[in-house]
């Protein structure tokens, strides 16, 4: 089986997961993407605190708006890593926080205090990993979601005090801020260099990333 295939095939094992936690989901909260040829407003796609999995310097930026607390995005997630591992040298992920769930604002804190000790990634495998114990909709237990974290390594004393910071709260206004300039209305939503997928779906992501990879390989000096 080639790496494409690989992607593709673990992108519908994730599609059927996210097909099943849609039906336990309000129809408000269906996912699809932004809409296409939305105008995106210079500046707001990318921030300088926006945490970023893969070579900083990669010519591909995929921007993944998440939420922790979202099936499709915890669904979507072996999608991502798919990706990058296909596309280490050429790809970047940006992550934009859209906490749209009940309780996802903690979650995020969670994850900007990890990202200051540096487990930024370790740890938000751990809370998609454990999601379906501390994210149930109706009633999240959030409590729960600090433990899972500290099994990555997460110093929860220091983390406790670093996600209360107000650094975090600006980071939650500005990515709350930057969804709604945007138009980004569920989770997971995409954009690859700038550009919003055509409709939503793995492979739909699968095939823009390499189109923007084979674009940026082309324009390389001596290609």
């Amino acid at each position: 089986m080639n790496k494409r295939m690989l992607v593709l095939g673990t992108g519908a094992v994730a599609l059927a997961g996210f097909a099943a936690s849609m039906a336990l989901l309000d129809p408000a909260e269906a996912v699809r993407g932004a809409p296409v040829g939305a105008s995106v407003p210079s500046g707001t796609m990318v921030r300088p605190h926006s945490p970023v999995i893969g070579r900083a310097e990669a010519p591909v930026t995929m921007v993944e708006f998440l939420d922790p607390s979202c099936e499709a995005c915890r669904a979507f997630h072996s999608v991502v890593k798919q990706i990058l591992a296909r596309y280490p040298d050429d790809v970047r992920v940006v992550v934009r926080y859209a906490p749209f769930h009940q309780g996802s604002d903690e979650a995020v804190r969670i994850l900007e205090a990890a990202r200051l000790q540096n487990l930024f990634e370790p740890v938000l495998e751990q809370l998609f990993m454990r999601q379906p114990q501390w994210a149930a909709h109706d009633a999240p237990n959030l409590p729960l979601a600090w433990p899972i974290a500290a099994e990555a390594g997460l110093d929860l004393a220091r983390a406790r005090r670093d996600a209360a910071a107000p650094a975090v709260d600006a980071v939650l206004r500005q990515d709350v801020a930057d969804i709604q300039a945007i138009g980004v209305r569920q989770t997971p939503t995409f954009f690859v260099n700038g550009k919003p997928l055509p409709s939503f779906g793995a492979r739909q992501l699968t095939e823009l990333v390499e189109a923007e990879v084979t674009a940026s390989r082309r324009a390389r000096p001596g290609s």
